[in-house]
């Protein structure tokens, strides 16, 4: 087994042994106890989760839109009424997001940014954690909402479904004011109310006391952050719904992390398909100041920018640290070497943002067409699903890196990018045994910033020179006929494996092109024994990138 890193850009935070505690490693050497917070929540490895992928929503990039969103919620088999709660929810924030934005062109880019994380996964209770970030102009602003879904019953709820009725909640109030009485002036006891967007975010710790989250601005001036109370189990356990009992019941017993959501075996993180390639992956409990500028934290190194997750920590990473083989070779397909580009027609296919429910049908076709790809990968996506990642690998496709969460990384300073690159990296090669080099940079929006951190990372950035123009689906026989119509030797097109339409596109794509004399290879293919350069970006096997100069 390969030895543990730690990569996240700050000291990792693990359970000791004896849970009462946290062991903050700054490497595999170093071991030092420090208090246990008690709003912290043992999040689910979502790579254990049997039948679940993710769902993600996408729009703009830098080329043209006038705001960038990326949501991204889980997708459960057996679960309807969850996928159907998830859905409504990611397309009522997209809706008020544009509305509050507009159509007006602004720089920097309007930014909309919801994640996930799993706070229960048995078949007693199910519970998302959705995060958000919002960028308009001046700084991020950070909320979190809890949806939970009851197995037994089918149907899905906020977090207030884990009261039992409006009595519970006016007592949730008086309790939660005794935990703010000694956290300062500046938090605003008495805004407390019994009201559902007070009470939209409840999970349990693993004591099964109930960590109740407010959103930035909600009880403290915005650059606070983030305030979160735990209400000790047995105050909380009288206050709670059936629902409740026995999501609690399941974080103290254990079952809320055993991944059978929906009465099914959960997926083995020890068996991978390939039983050379990946590693054991450890659920950690997360430490819960999870805001930039949250209460004791300083603020980001560039400020209003987010961690790459918008209300995550650095060290927040769904799995655990993950199992990366140190100094893990870099990344090649292992069919490279087999055309010459200089002498044959070549062209790129590339794809976005995935793991996602259609990227194994994608990855059929082209193995049925014997047509080889590049991916690049969103770090949480790949994390839930590490079995398509060796999928991809194995059959001869290139795995690169799209950052951590799909944050436009020209926002923030060095260390948020660093850590969303490094996370990403370690993400891949702890699937697939090699680290991606190749990093797309989210929107194809580049600073010199993000350049000196790839150059010095050894990431050479690749955006793109034909843009399918499927980032939010269309219609099939128009993201063939901009596939096609527009490539050239050298060309690298622009997909995306998140939309089923894309994917449905693939085989006319291929038989088209073919049909012109055109040979499918993975990016660093284009240019041959020249290779790429870290920090140089290239937008075309055809196109001097060699002449550009380094920030």
């Amino acid at each position: 087994m390969h030895n543990k890193r730690f990569v996240f850009g700050v000291a990792l935070l693990t359970l000791s042994t004896g849970g009462c505690g946290l062991a903050a490693a700054a490497g595999p050497e170093q071991n030092v106890m420090v208090p246990a917070e008690p709003t912290m929540i043992d999040f689910v490895d979502p790579a254990g989760v049997s039948g679940l992928s993710a769902e993600t929503v996408t729009e703009g990039h830098a080329a043209h839109g006038s705001r960038y969103v990326h949501i991204t919620y889980p997708s459960l088999a057996g679960a309807p009424a969850l996928v159907t709660a998830l859905r409504e929810q990611a397309r009522r924030q997209l809706r008020d997001f544009r509305t509050r934005t507009g159509d007006e062109i602004s720089d920097p880019r309007p930014e909309l940014n919801v994640e996930w994380q799993l706070a229960a996964a048995s078949p007693d209770a199910v519970g998302v954690r959705l995060r958000t970030g919002e960028f308009t102009g001046a700084r991020w602003e950070n909320s979190t909402r809890t949806l939970w879904y009851d197995p037994r019953s089918g149907t899905t709820t906020g977090s207030t479904g884990l009261l039992a009725g409006d009595d519970a909640r006016r007592r949730l109030v008086t309790l939660v004011k005794e935990q703010l009485k000694d956290r300062g002036a500046q938090v605003e006891r008495d805004a407390v109310t019994a009201d559902d967007d007070q009470f939209d975010s409840m999970a349990f710790n693993r004591a099964g006391d109930l960590v109740v989250e407010f959103d930035d601005c909600q009880l403290t001036p915005c650059r606070l952050g983030r305030l979160a109370v735990a209400v000790p189990a047995e105050k909380a356990a009288p206050l709670l719904s059936e629902l409740g009992h026995r999501a609690q019941q399941a974080t103290l017993d254990g079952t809320a992390h055993s991944g059978r959501a929906t009465g099914t075996a959960p997926r083995s993180a020890d068996t991978p398909t390939d039983p050379s390639a990946g590693t054991h992956r450890d659920t950690h409990r997360t430490p819960q100041n999870d805001t930039p500028g949250a209460p004791g934290e300083p603020q980001n190194d560039t400020p209003g920018a987010p961690d790459d997750t918008p209300g995550a920590p650095q060290n927040d990473t769904p799995g655990g640290p993950f199992a990366a083989p140190p100094r893990s070779p870099a990344a090649v397909s292992n069919r490279a070497g087999t055309v010459n580009c200089a002498a044959t027609k070549c062209v790129a296919l590339t794809f976005d943002d995935g793991p996602s429910p259609h990227t194994a049908e994608l990855l059929d076709i082209l193995k049925r067409e014997n047509a080889r790809a590049t991916f690049f990968v969103v770090g949480a996506n790949a994390a839930a699903q590490p079995d398509l990642l060796r999928r991809m690998s194995d059959e001869g496709h290139l795995v690169g890196n799209h950052s951590w969460s799909h944050t436009d990384l020209s926002k923030p300073g060095t260390a948020k990018i660093a850590d969303s690159l490094e996370r990403t990296r370690d993400a891949v090669a702890a699937a697939i045994g090699q680290a991606p080099t190749l990093v797309r940079p989210p929107y194809g929006a580049v600073s010199g910033m993000l350049r000196n951190v790839a150059r010095d990372q050894g990431f050479p950035l690749v955006t793109w020179d034909v843009d399918a123009s499927d980032q939010q689906g269309g219609a099939t026989r128009d993201i063939v006929d901009r596939s096609v119509h527009d490539a050239h030797p050298g060309a690298i097109i622009l997909l995306h494996d998140i939309h089923r339409e894309s994917v449905a596109a693939v085989p006319d794509i291929l038989k088209r092109l073919r049909g012109k004399g055109y040979t499918f290879v993975t990016v660093p293919e284009l240019y041959g024994p020249a290779g790429m350069q870290a920090g140089r970006l290239y937008r075309s096997g055809s196109e001097p990138s060699r002449k550009q100069p380094l920030t």
